[in-house]
């Protein structure tokens, strides 16, 4: 019951801390004599790693993968999975525990420190330990192996907000999300984040994002009605990433605002004999159950409670304290989780995609 395993079965479990001197994932359950290369885990694992803008914490990490376990190495360089449990390490290079020796005994308003000392009864205050979004590089690695399960499938994330500035959708362009910083489909609302989180990282504040995901490719069928929903799995697996405070599939929460005739997707009958939806507001999940068209998810990240401000709190002996939290840390936390939640989303549909095959024998 220590709750650091999610999937049924492509499962992941996560190890490490913050400041310890690795992390990583071990994956259990991927189908053997899936081939791949060390750098096709290490490209989405760049995409996450820290110091790569000003907007970014500075923290110094190249965050290289190393596979311990689970393949057999080729003559080539690549390796082929032997259906054996992949072990995956980061290690941690550019640690700065002094930087949390002040807040040793105090509780950060915001942060898990004061939750995690009531259940455990001792927390690893050097960068929130098991709590800190470090944790996270080790699900990128695991999505990567994820993505190998679903070739067919193809998985996108951008930033579609960042405090109250949003893109404007009419000018959404895949092709710009890696030519920005801020992984915008938007060009037109790159310079107004770039102003904007200036003026929010000079007063050493920070600011929350909303981060949307894209799964194309995902056939008919994945989910299971009642307890194994595909979209009751991709919200659970969501909010399980550091600092998500909301999910929504497909309109989401926006599906409240419009009637029944708005919001149904009708559907027709296509030239090629297979059922055509006609718009995708339930996201590509209808009771539970993938539709065949794309798996539209987002997520709202709060601003890190790690801001120059001092803020009211208390410390482990129950005095009231002001607390400022030193060290090295995102403005926008949001920027990061792009790459985050297309790892777990990969990791979700991946499991989906064992399961239906078990359960129908279907290979799609």
């Amino acid at each position: 019951m220590s709750h650091n395993t999610f999937g049924h079965l492509f499962r992941v479990t996560t190890w490490g801390e913050s400041h310890g001197p690795a992390l990583g994932a071990v994956v259990d359950g991927c189908p053997p004599g899936l081939r791949f290369r060390q750098e096709d885990l290490q490209s989405f694992l760049d995409k996450r790693k820290p110091g790569q803008s000003r907007f970014v914490t500075q923290r110094r990490e190249e965050d290289l993968v190393k596979v311990l376990s689970g393949v057999m190495p080729q003559e080539d360089g690549s390796f082929v999975t032997t259906g054996t449990p992949i072990s995956l390490m980061i290690e941690n290079t550019d640690q700065r525990s002094k930087d949390y020796g002040e807040i040793a005994q105090q509780y950060r308003p915001g942060h898990a420190d004061y939750t995690y000392d009531v259940k455990y009864g001792i927390r690893d205050y050097r960068g929130g330990g098991r709590s800190s979004a470090r944790e996270t590089a080790a699900r990128v690695a695991a999505g990567g192996i994820a993505r190998l399960v679903i070739p067919g499938v193809t998985i996108r994330g951008a930033l579609v907000q960042i405090g109250k500035h949003r893109i404007n959708r009419d000018n959404w362009d895949w092709a710009q999300v890696g030519e920005n910083p801020f992984f915008a489909p938007d060009p037109a609302i790159v310079p107004v984040w770039e102003d904007y989180l200036d003026g929010i990282r000079k007063a050493g504040s920070s600011v929350g994002a909303v981060v949307e995901l894209v799964a194309e490719g995902v056939p008919a069928g994945f989910g299971a009605p009642i307890y194994g929903k595909l979209d009751q799995d991709i919200a659970s697996g969501l909010m399980s990433i550091n600092a998500v405070k909301g999910v929504e599939i497909g309109n989401g929460f926006g599906a409240a605002e419009i009637t029944g005739e708005e919001n149904a997707d009708e559907m027709r009958m296509g030239n090629d004999g297979k059922p055509l939806f006609l718009s995708n507001h339930a996201g590509g999940i209808l009771g539970g159950i993938s539709t065949g068209e794309p798996v539209v998810a987002r997520f709202a990240i709060k601003p890190t409670s790690s801001i120059l401000t001092e803020r009211k709190s208390i410390d482990a002996a129950g005095n009231n304290v002001d607390v400022r939290t030193k060290g090295r840390h995102d403005p926008c936390v949001g920027i990061r989780a792009v790459p985050v939640g297309e790892a777990m989303l990969a990791c979700i549909i991946a499991d989906h995609y064992l399961r239906d095959r078990g359960q129908t024998g279907r290979l799609k």
